[in-house]
């Protein structure tokens, strides 16, 4: 397939509104692929690159070779390049790239390059979102897209499913499975401003601590473990206290999820950048930081000793926890459908200095990768996971430093991202210093005042409420908006939605 039926196809989608009307012009285009292609044609047509970072930022995309004048690209022969470029390191590897991304834009056409650069700097958002696409591959396929979602939910790539469903149909995505050792998307939890809320919508439900640490799918086949961040990332070779907890549980094989955290010799946890900074790290290193070991508390389970338990209800999820997972590795809970007991639970939480609870539906089972209604966070402020847009340079101190900072939700309909407000409040010194270095790394483009950044890097907010705001598209802005913390472990998919900020809009 040549790169301008891609190009075409991008371009046509972007100009259509309708989601159903999308959804034709992607599938008409996958239809035509070869069995090689499908993979990388969703990839790109979903604003992707397979191989996620090459290292090609605003820099090597500012000076371009005049076009081609013919469609000649192959997408076949892109992903060849892209995988070449991402492979260059070392000393000289900044012109190697430079080098190998102008031979690439050389033989592309106007409209391909235009394509190539906004694919590169992370701005192809033409609403072709996880959803339209796992519609789009099952239109495509011409098979139901719930078998597709289910799919993706196992496999974690909707190339690998889209490839199966065009050439194997029902029955290749029948084959999918939960896989010890292959790691799915992590549930997540909606957000509600109290814990009678939450429990407005879930009832009888068991309430559990909400730790700020680092979010852990540990697989376990035969006394072997392996460690998988909610990022899907391997960092089993950095924790070796948590690979000998786990491998002594009385399990064959085993599927958990849970949280690490670093913990004082009082209980009370250490600061989050103690925590991130030894899961970061490769083993215990005496005399710093990274001694400090990491604390396991398991609060779910998907798989144990040969059965699948992700469909079963919550409640007997738990069952089949409790009998292998010592209560020192569970996570504290209480089940319970009284306001007063929940309301004791959450503020011995909150005196053990964990963020608050989370609020878990006894029936629901687990849906990987998606936030739904069957797990609901509380904690004692709100906080929203926000993508930076953009960051305008400091003052005073601050000059030379990128300090205030642009921030959005994402749209789940469009792709985009809606923009909220502005704030600079709660950046430390360290923190301006790494924000300024990693948005940089980060620019699209930029004017006197202001730094353009692709919309990768989520960032932790506090605020007082939501006020009704003309300034701003969704309407809406943050009231006394502060950086808590920077969130790498998040992708943008990940961020809070434009719904979810007007649900907290609703008790604010």
């Amino acid at each position: 397939m040549l790169l301008s039926e891609i190009t075409e196809t991008s371009r046509a989608v972007a100009a259509t509104s309708g989601r159903r009307a999308k959804i034709e012009l992607l599938a008409a285009c996958l239809r035509d692929t070869g069995p090689a292609e499908t993979a990388m044609a969703v990839a790109y047509l979903s604003g992707e690159l397979p191989q996620r970072q090459i290292g090609v930022g605003w820099a090597a995309l500012r000076d371009l070779p005049p076009a081609a004048a013919a469609a000649t690209l192959t997408v076949a022969e892109v992903d060849a390049a892209f995988t070449a470029i991402g492979a260059v390191s070392g000393k000289g590897s900044v012109t190697a790239r430079r080098h190998l991304v102008g031979e690439l834009f050389s033989r592309a056409t106007a409209a391909e390059q235009s394509f190539l650069l906004r694919l590169l700097s992370g701005e192809l958002r033409q609403g072709a979102l996880d959803g339209v696409m796992a519609d789009t591959i099952a239109a495509a396929a011409d098979v139901p897209a719930t078998e597709v979602r289910r799919a993706v939910m196992f496999r974690g790539s909707l190339g690998a499913v889209a490839a199966v469903a065009l050439s194997a149909g029902r029955t290749g995505l029948r084959a999918f499975g939960l896989e010890v050792g292959r790691p799915v998307r992590p549930m997540l939890a909606a957000s509600a401003p109290s814990v009678e809320a939450a429990l407005e919508k879930v009832s009888p439900a068991a309430v559990e601590w909400k730790l700020d640490g680092i979010r852990v799918q540990a697989h376990v086949s035969e006394g072997e473990v392996r460690l998988f961040t909610r990022t899907l990332d391997d960092i089993t070779a950095r924790l070796p206290e948590t690979v000998t907890a786990l491998g002594a549980l009385p399990v064959r094989t085993a599927v958990f999820d849970g949280e690490l955290i670093a913990l004082r010799d009082d209980g009370r946890p250490h600061p989050f950048q103690i925590t991130s900074a030894r899961a970061a790290s490769h083993g215990v290193r005496p005399g710093t930081e990274q001694a400090v070991p990491l604390s396991v508390f398991l609060f779910d389970v998907l798989h144990l000793d040969g059965e699948d338990l992700i469909d079963l209800p919550g409640a007997r999820r738990d069952d089949a926890l409790a009998r292998v997972v010592p209560d020192a590795l569970r996570m504290p809970r209480v089940v319970t459908s009284s306001v007063d007991e929940a309301g004791a639970f959450f503020r011995d939480a909150l005196a053990h200095g964990h963020e608050g609870v989370l609020v878990k539906s006894l029936d629901t089972p687990y849906t990987a990768g998606r936030r739904g209604a069957g797990w609901i966070k509380v904690k004692p402020r709100h906080t929203l996971d926000l993508v930076v847009l953009a960051v305008e340079w400091g003052h005073g101190r601050r000059r030379g430093k990128l300090s205030n900072l642009h921030l959005g939700a994402r749209d789940p309909e469009t792709g985009d991202f809606v923009m909220l407000g502005k704030t600079f409040k709660g950046l430390t010194d360290e923190m301006l210093a790494w924000q300024t270095k990693h948005l940089l790394d980060l620019e699209t483009h930029r004017d006197e005042f202001t730094v353009y950044v692709r919309p990768e890097l989520v960032v932790e907010i506090a605020f007082d409420g939501v006020q009704r705001s003309p300034r701003y598209p969704g309407g809406m802005a943050l009231r006394f908006a502060r950086v808590l913390r920077y969130r790498p472990d998040k992708s943008a998919a990940e961020a809070d939605t434009v719904d979810g900020v007007r649900a907290v809009a609703a008790f604010t």
